[in-house]
């Protein structure tokens, strides 16, 4: 695949101007490979959520091989500046984008708007289009059992989040691990620190330190794009885990476990469909039964009647027996959220802007 960066887009884009950029497209042969372009907020380095993207369209080239180009473009922060690169990649004849990050939704969607011939997947958004499809993961599937596991080995009852944004599939993350939890200790508290950011090593570290001064001592790193919260929890003797690509190597004690994801079933399956001219737009919501989630790197030190425990409930959510958000739920403020025995619908999940009771730090505003 070929990496570029943001300050090579940019210097191609200051040297071309915006409207020569977009004011023509290539002709291209109908022999030409397509051209897929991946946009992230981050680098792709060796671990977190730009190198899983990366690595999901690994299986795409080797399966297409010259009938694709793929290309990455690292480190592009969410606003004109990605809107600007969005639009450079599809003047130059690229017909397959993927928007990385929550905050290009807008810039991707106008792309695909004004060009049906382009196919959009967009990370983590809720808009649709006939061709522009958001993607997520039920990343809640793997917290609710690392909820459980978090629970039984601590010593305080208090457990934390570093959190990179409150968007819904952060905040249903947070609330499925805090009612994993619940199940072991009905007590617990769930601390969080929102940072605002996906790549920010030294305020994730501070976000950590801040947490285990508050006695937390299991922590959740939510959706960190480096492994610094993982690293200062290992240093402290406090357990971690994180979403999207395995960190162990930087906890090799207290690595919890870590809720990975392979997008290459759904970003294969898209490509298919868009060279076969039947790609449709939906709302796509990706788990354990699709082999897009799954936990990995369990720590030994999880007593065995809890990991026989873990195992039992994954196989029910896998088989789809079972969801985590299934009542009884209470939100933060005591209000229902789900009765006994009901089930909130993803629809309502995708959605969610609201935490559950124990969660004891209120969203921002």
């Amino acid at each position: 695949m070929n990496y570029l960066t943001r300050r090579t887009l940019m210097k191609g884009l200051a040297a071309t101007g915006l409207a020569g950029a977009l004011g023509s497209r290539p002709a291209f042969a109908a022999d030409e490979p397509l051209g897929i372009t991946l946009v992230l907020p981050s680098p792709v380095g060796d671990v977190g959520w730009g190198h899983a993207l990366a690595a999901g369209l690994e299986p795409v080239k080797a399966a297409y091989g010259d009938k694709v180009k793929i290309t990455v473009i690292e480190n592009i922060a969410e606003g004109p500046d990605a809107d600007r690169i969005m639009n450079k990649t599809v003047a130059d004849g690229n017909k397959f984008l993927i928007a990385g990050s929550f905050g290009y939704q807008n810039g991707a969607l106008q792309i695909a708007r004004r060009d049906p011939g382009v196919t959009v997947l967009h990370a983590s958004g809720f808009q649709t289009a006939p061709n522009f499809s958001p993607f997520a993961a039920k990343y809640f599937q793997g917290t609710y059992l690392l909820g459980i596991a978090a629970a039984a080995l601590s010593k305080t009852g208090k457990l934390g989040s570093v959190s990179a944004f409150a968007i819904p599939e952060l905040i249903t993350s947070i609330n499925a691990f805090t009612l994993g939890a619940q199940t072991v200790n009905p007590d617990v508290e769930v601390s969080v620190v929102w940072v605002n950011s996906w790549f920010d090593p030294a305020k994730e570290q501070e976000a950590a330190k801040a947490l285990m001064a508050q006695n937390c001592d299991v922590i959740f790193s939510n959706a960190q794009d480096t492994p610094s919260v993982i690293s200062a929890c290992e240093e402290a003797g406090v357990y971690a885990f994180n979403l999207n690509s395995s960190m162990k190597k930087y906890a090799p004690k207290k690595y919890l476990g870590c809720i990975a994801t392979d997008w290459s079933p759904f970003f294969k399956a898209s490509v298919d469909a868009h060279l076969a001219g039947t790609f449709k737009g939906a709302n796509t919501f990706l788990g354990v039964a699709e082999k897009v989630v799954e936990v990995v790197d369990w720590n030994s030190d999880i007593p065995a009647d809890t990991m026989t425990k873990i195992k039992e409930v994954a196989a029910r959510i896998a088989d789809g027996s079972f969801s985590p958000f299934t009542g009884p739920i209470t939100k933060a403020d005591g209000s229902e959220a789900a009765a006994a025995g009901a089930t909130i619908a993803d629809p309502e999940i995708v959605a969610m802007d609201w935490h559950v009771k124990g969660v004891t730090t209120p969203l921002p505003r």
